[in-house]
């Protein structure tokens, strides 16, 4: 498989691109993320960028508490964006990261186990905020391969951890974006 660090880190460059083009008049607007509108969805994001850069450094959940909970946002969204992007790449690309143990939910995991789970929640979230938004949808074939890879090695777990929809059935002529969309209960 590519480098995760590597494709984890073109994933939040990726979504920068949608996060920059959401308009002020959008925030309300829903996701394909049931419940969850553009606003929830980005704080989502920046959340769990803040989060991989605490549990990918050695911190534990408890260690972190409530923190990182409720708005994280402030007043300046993208540049919140940014900087949890910077930190969560730079956690995963640190010496020896991919093979130190992550404290999460479902782990303790090796960090490259984590940054693929990352890499997959911020391609996927930024391919939602490009549709609530009306933005371009069009994701990096190369991260769509890495990701579809990915989740297929680990397609029990991911149907149990209940973090994305049914997979929806599709033609097997069907794009590898579409198959990718499909195989996370996302339509495109």
């Amino acid at each position: 498989m590519a480098d995760i660090a590597r494709s984890h880190r073109r994933a939040l460059d990726e979504t920068r691109a949608a996060v920059a083009g959401v308009r002020s008049e959008q925030w309300n607007l829903p996701t394909p993320c049931d419940g969850w509108d553009v606003q929830a969805l980005l704080n989502h994001l920046v959340s769990g960028n803040l989060w991989a850069g605490e549990l990918g450094a050695g911190a534990t959940i408890a260690e972190v508490g409530d923190r990182l909970d409720g708005d994280v946002l402030g007043d300046n969204a993208l540049a919140a964006y940014e900087a949890s992007a910077k930190l969560a790449a730079a956690t995963f690309e640190a010496p020896g990261a991919l093979e130190a143990p992550c404290a999460v939910s479902y782990g303790p995991v090796p960090g490259s186990v984590y940054a693929g789970h990352r890499f997959v929640d911020v391609l996927i979230h930024g391919w939602d905020l490009a549709v609530a938004t009306g933005q371009d949808t069009t994701l990096d074939p190369e991260l769509v391969d890495v990701a579809y890879v990915l989740l297929q090695g680990e397609a029990e777990m991911v149907r149990a951890s209940g973090m994305f929809g049914e997979d929806i059935a599709v033609s097997a002529k069907a794009g590898a974006q579409t198959r990718l969309l499909a195989f996370v209960g996302r339509q495109g």
